[in-house]
């Protein structure tokens, strides 16, 4: 993803583009079955959406497989970039109390995140199979608990580096829909983006680093399950390193 945002919201709109793949191999039988009956039930209708009014609770007022409405979720939780789902699955799972919106643009790990959601009946989870930078804009100002940007594209030549989501335009807008305390948890096996994201993180006026002592980021958080990505790394004798963020009080 890139961010070139400059102006009024209307203009950032028009001059995002997003990059990367959006369609791999030809998808299964099951699967097109699920991005045609599945998705719309748990799709955000993002039409006609004020910016900064939606509060992210409301999307999970219409039941997908209980026979009637749950109570709305404690908290929500944003997932960018969720690639086949695993994580944003199983977080669903294990906190059935947290809403969480998944966001991805790319049509064969969209399939994937719906096959997980339906094997386990999930309620707690919705998507956006675009941009996630259009729910954040959409999203209520300190609405969200926490965001996971995990083992997002490195964009690794010094050319694409402004692709890269964590970039000062969007830590802008994650400070905005944080609620104090909010985390960020930012995950990679690309050293480079690693890096590039801690400068960024660390020099942005909202977030402090939690890390107090290397353990804090040569391994996951407790409480996260492991994604396909980290499990690729470490085949390849990779260790990822994650970061987690919170928000300051005052954003």
């Amino acid at each position: 993803m890139t961010d070139n945002d400059h102006g009024d919201v209307g203009k950032n709109r028009r001059r995002r583009v997003l990059y990367g793949r959006r369609m791999g191999r030809p998808l299964r039988v099951e699967r097109r079955k699920l991005m045609e009956e599945l998705l719309p039930a748990v799709r955000i209708d993002l039409t006609g959406a004020a910016p900064a009014s939606l509060d992210p609770r409301s999307l999970f007022a219409r039941p997908v497989f209980a026979a009637e409405a749950l109570p709305p979720p404690a908290e929500t939780w944003l997932e960018v970039g969720f690639g086949g789902g695993e994580h944003m699955c199983a977080q669903a799972a294990a906190n059935a109390r947290v809403g969480i919106i998944g966001c991805e643009p790319f049509v064969n790990g969209v399939a994937s995140a719906l096959q997980h959601i339906d094997g386990g009946r999930l309620e707690n989870v919705r998507l956006h199979p675009d941009d996630a930078r259009a729910v954040i804009d959409a999203l209520a100002p300190a609405s969200l608990a926490r965001v996971y940007v995990l083992f997002p594209d490195p964009w690794p030549k010094a050319r694409h580096a402004k692709r890269r989501f964590i970039s000062d335009a969007n830590l802008d807008a994650l400070a905005r829909v944080l609620r104090p305390g909010g985390l960020l948890v930012v995950a990679s096996d690309d050293r480079g983006y690693i890096r590039w994201a801690l400068a960024r993180a660390l020099a942005h006026p909202a977030f402090e680093w939690t890390a107090e002592r290397a353990a804090d980021w040569q391994e996951r958080p407790a409480d996260q399950p492991p994604s396909r990505y980290e499990e690729k790394a470490r085949e390849k004798g990779i260790s990822p390193v994650f970061l987690v963020f919170r928000l300051r009080s005052g954003f």
